[in-house]
């Protein structure tokens, strides 16, 4: 009988879409954002009073934020900059994987149309010994939960 131990989620890998994947613009130290939610429309029926129905809506998601330590001349800050120096967005197809202890992929979390919107830096202080660490925020269409 093989027993299953569920994954851990320190061991991924993340690949924008036309950003050279062997750099080190694949390794965070986080990702989050991996959020999907129904919203519900609420329909109040003439002569029942004893319920309101609640109908689907739309399915919104939160941003997705990868964070990492400071890189210099990173591919995916050049993509990050042209969208706010230029106001010039290139939507890219975004890929989380996350791997078992054999580097293998588990599951992956495809990303459609993904562009950055945010990106921000930890404070620097002078009385801490912390790594400075770089948020980037993503903002896409939807995404796709895909079994490998």
């Amino acid at each position: 009988m093989a027993s299953y131990y569920p994954p851990t989620g320190f061991h991924f890998v993340v690949n924008v879409e036309g950003l050279n994947s062997d750099s080190a613009d694949s390794g965070f130290q986080e990702v989050s954002g991996l959020n999907a939610s129904v919203g519900e429309e609420t329909y109040e029926e003439g002569g029942e009073n004893r319920f309101a129905h609640r109908l689907p809506d739309r399915v919104t998601y939160e941003k997705l934020v990868l964070k990492r330590g400071v890189l210099k001349g990173s591919e995916l800050i050049g993509w990050f900059k042209k969208a706010v120096e230029s106001f010039r967005f290139e939507p890219k197809g975004v890929l989380v994987t996350l791997l078992n202890e054999d580097h293998q992929p588990l599951e992956a979390w495809s990303f459609i149309n993904a562009y950055p919107v945010t990106w921000s830096v930890s404070d620097f202080n002078a009385e801490s010994s912390e790594i400075v660490v770089e948020s980037i925020e993503l903002s896409f269409q939807y995404f796709r939960r895909m079994e490998v």
